[in-house]
């Protein structure tokens, strides 16, 4: 049952869960009005014209497999399909910085994972018997990852770890192991089809932000910047009024809220609300080329192990790196970053002595709540809080990780969460 059309949703927040909000909100037949406290939409997830590059780079680099069912399909609502870069097929390649060899992890089509018996398809030094042992994930509860995973395989080092820091952005030896496995069912245990890598094209503002913002102005949507949300009120148990800088918002029996904030405003706002707490940051470089890059193999990315950053970029002759969990690196100096990650760029592709370009760094010091057993316990459902409000934000109980992916799909609950109050 749609929604009113005499009622008005209000959105508090433009990052991509409240986007990904409105736009399913705008599909329910409801009319909608989104605040966002700062001059621009996005959050974590958008690109700046930077000064010291003179380029186009994002606030942080993110990658997406093409099992990700909400994004692609939150793409393919606002026609942007095209604006993600999917690679032709589900090939990985990796580098060891310590060793130099070099692999790529190539899964093949099918749901039954015979991949994993072709040594040329899996991680160097691995055994079958290595990915196997992923069947725990599904009862791992309270269970870290480095508690599921014998530490002294080679698959640990050079595979579950590495996909346990980028997917969680916390270490394996604290990270919840439960969080995998859905990502694990979603992608990898769906084949090929299921697991390619996916990038923005242009940009992470023109993937996911600039077409919602096009989208949702098209169909009516009210979209206010530098509106930032100071108190809710309730009354009967309900949310019935919003307070902003420039007045309050009565709200109207059919009204609703969707609160799409970080925990600490939500938390903030809404007194006795259990949030998650703790924070893990990441930290991003990029440095500009002379000229366009290529990186080995012709793929736009390539996986780490055994340096300071997980992932490499190439977007132009941008190169990129993401440092996920970076509690270390995000206190040290950016000059010290810039030549330290740089040497593991030059060890990648082979570049010998040469210094290192000009550089950005990035420090997103609470870009993802830690996501360990203890903190995932505090996820709201997002019908935490009073009657006509829902929570999103990739911090809710989604059942996912803290990603681009769980952020949109949380877009998604809120909005079946008041469709069905509605009902």
């Amino acid at each position: 049952m749609p929604l009113s059309s005499s009622s008005t949703v209000h959105v508090i927040g433009a990052g991509v869960a409240g986007l990904s909000t409105a736009v399913r909100l705008i599909e329910a037949g409801a009319r909608v009005m989104v605040h966002e406290a700062a001059g621009q939409a996005g959050g974590r997830c958008r690109s700046f014209f930077d000064d010291v590059l003179g380029a186009e780079i994002d606030n942080g680099n993110h990658l997406l497999l093409s099992g990700n069912r909400s994004a692609m399909r939150y793409l393919a609502t606002l026609g942007a399909e095209r604006e993600l870069l999917q690679m032709p097929t589900a090939a990985i390649p990796f580098v060891d910085l310590v060793t130099g060899e070099r692999w790529t992890v190539r899964p093949n089509s099918g749901l039954l994972p015979w991949w994993i018996f072709a040594a040329s398809r899996r991680t160097a030094g691995s055994r079958a018997a290595h990915y196997l042992a992923a069947i725990r994930l599904a009862w791992a509860r309270d269970a870290t990852v480095a508690a599921l995973f014998d530490q002294q395989m080679p698959t640990y080092a050079r595979f579950w770890e590495p996909l346990a820091v980028a997917v969680l952005n916390t270490a394996a030896a604290e990270g919840a192991a439960r969080l995998l496995w859905p990502v694990m069912m979603e992608t990898l245990g769906r084949g090929e089809a299921a697991a390619r890598p996916c990038i923005a094209r242009d940009g992470l503002s023109k993937a996911f932000v600039d077409p919602a913002l096009k989208w949702l102005a098209a169909r009516g949507a009210e979209i206010r910047f530098n509106d930032r949300l100071r108190a809710i009120r309730i009354e009967a148990g309900r949310a019935a009024g919003l307070s902003f800088a420039d007045g309050e918002i009565e709200l109207a029996p059919d009204d609703r809220v969707v609160l799409a904030v970080t925990p600490p405003v939500a938390a903030a706002l809404l007194p006795g609300l259990v949030v998650p707490d703790d924070f893990r940051p990441i930290v991003n470089l990029h440095y500009k080329l002379a000229a366009p890059a290529q990186l080995p193999g012709g793929l736009p990315l390539v996986g780490l192990v055994g340096g300071t950053a997980q992932w490499l970029f190439v977007r132009g002759n941008i190169l990129s790196v993401t440092i996920s969990a970076g509690e270390r690196e995000v206190d040290e100096p950016a000059e010290t970053l810039i030549e330290k990650v740089w040497r593991d760029i030059a060890k990648a592709l082979a570049l010998a002595n040469a210094p290192a370009p000009p550089c950005r760094v990035v420090k997103e010091k609470r870009a993802t709540f830690a996501q360990t057993p203890a903190q995932v316990a505090k996820r709201p459902r997002c019908d935490a809080g009073p009657s006509h409000l829902a929570l999103a934000g990739d911090w809710t109980d989604t059942g996912l990780p803290a990603t681009i992916e769980g952020a949109i799909r949380s877009g998604e609950i809120a909005v079946k969460n008041l469709l069905s109050a509605a009902a």
